[in-house]
């Protein structure tokens, strides 16, 4: 009887199982999580460029996820940016900037980036980046009369910087300003033979009055004053012989001491990377020394390297899939690659 009721008992006896937890759904580039990311890696990409633009986001590629405890995982992601208007010396939020235009030679940044989340906070601790203007054939086939990028050291491009600062330090009030930088040229040679180009400036210690008396004696003002700036100058050569510049200084700006000053004085205008080639290149590679990373950076490496296997996976998955729809209905987009928010390139 005893054994009886002990087995009754036993019976009656709640029963705890560990049921695994289910795992998450696979994050898709266009969930709010992964929006999330993405802003926080453009904006480290951006305050990380030396040269150059700004970048915004046009596209999600692909994302990736490795769990990491509760509610902690390491993100790879792959972006697409455009480049905007916006000097990356300007003060002006990313959020303010206009991307240019696919008729102004657009030029994309390459991107991915691995971003860790935890304990809800979203940090990057590596990121690997390169840029490249559309192709001309592109431009020509949609804008055949539109202007095309040509070499920052173009000949042409070099006279229209050195005119144009020249002219604007002959008629200024301000304080005499040095080229720290050529940022974009462009040249039209019909219907019209037109140069347009782009470059930073910074404040020297003297006046414009003062640099015609002994220019070699102006120099940059010291990084606690410093003052930089952007010009844009156009000359048109025919039909008609016509200069115009417009240059305007950004007053100083404090940076964090973690990111150094962008722009370096150099006579020439161009870092030894940028000479012979239309665009700077976004090629930043930077690993946060500050960013805590519990993972090896072999996951890093195996991730990207998985990537097209993946994008393949998907597009052969969506390609075979022959189960009847009802009429009217609108299958889910896949979850990646997100959407374009400017235009395709």
């Amino acid at each position: 009887m005893k054994a009886l009721i002990a087995l009754i008992l036993l019976v009656q006896l709640p029963i705890h199982k560990a049921v695994p937890a289910a795992p998450p759904a696979p994050l898709g580039c266009d969930d709010p999580e992964s929006e999330a990311a993405a802003e926080v890696a453009v904006n480290y990409i951006n305050a990380r460029s030396h040269h150059g633009y700004k970048f915004a986001l046009n596209r999600i590629e692909d994302v990736h996820v490795v769990l990491q405890g509760k509610g902690n995982y390491i993100m790879i992601l792959e972006l697409d940016l455009l480049e905007t208007k916006c000097p990356i010396l300007s003060p002006t939020p990313l959020a303010n900037c206009t991307v240019r235009s696919f008729a102004e030679h657009a030029v994309e940044g390459d991107c991915d980036v691995k971003l860790q989340k935890l304990n809800g906070t979203i940090s990057v601790l590596a990121s690997k980046c390169h840029s490249h203007a559309d192709s001309r054939e592109d431009i020509r086939r949609i804008c055949p009369n539109c202007p095309l990028l040509a070499r920052l050291n173009d000949t042409e491009v070099l006279e229209t910087v050195s005119a144009a600062l020249n002219d604007f330090n002959s008629k200024t009030t301000g304080p005499y300003l040095r080229l720290l930088e050529i940022g974009r040229g462009q040249i039209q040679y019909h219907p019209a033979h037109i140069i347009a180009v782009e470059f930073a400036v910074g404040a020297t210690n003297c006046s414009a009055e003062e640099a015609k008396v002994n220019v070699g004696a102006c120099q940059l003002l010291p990084e606690d004053q410093s003052n930089f700036g952007f010009c844009t100058g156009t000359v048109v050569k025919s039909p008609s012989q016509d200069l115009n510049v417009d240059c305007q200084l950004y007053g100083h700006q404090v940076r964090t001491p973690d990111i150094p000053l962008l722009c370096q004085d150099t006579s020439a205008g161009l870092p030894p990377s940028a000479v012979g080639f239309t665009n700077h290149n976004l090629r930043l590679s930077h690993h946060n020394p500050l960013a805590s990373e519990s993972s090896s950076s072999e996951i890093f490496r195996s991730m990207l390297l998985a990537k097209p296997v993946t994008k393949r996976a998907v597009a052969e998955a969506a390609q075979h899939d022959k189960v009847p729809r009802p009429v009217g209905f609108v299958p889910p987009p896949p979850p990646c690659p997100g959407k374009i928010r400017h235009f395709d390139i």
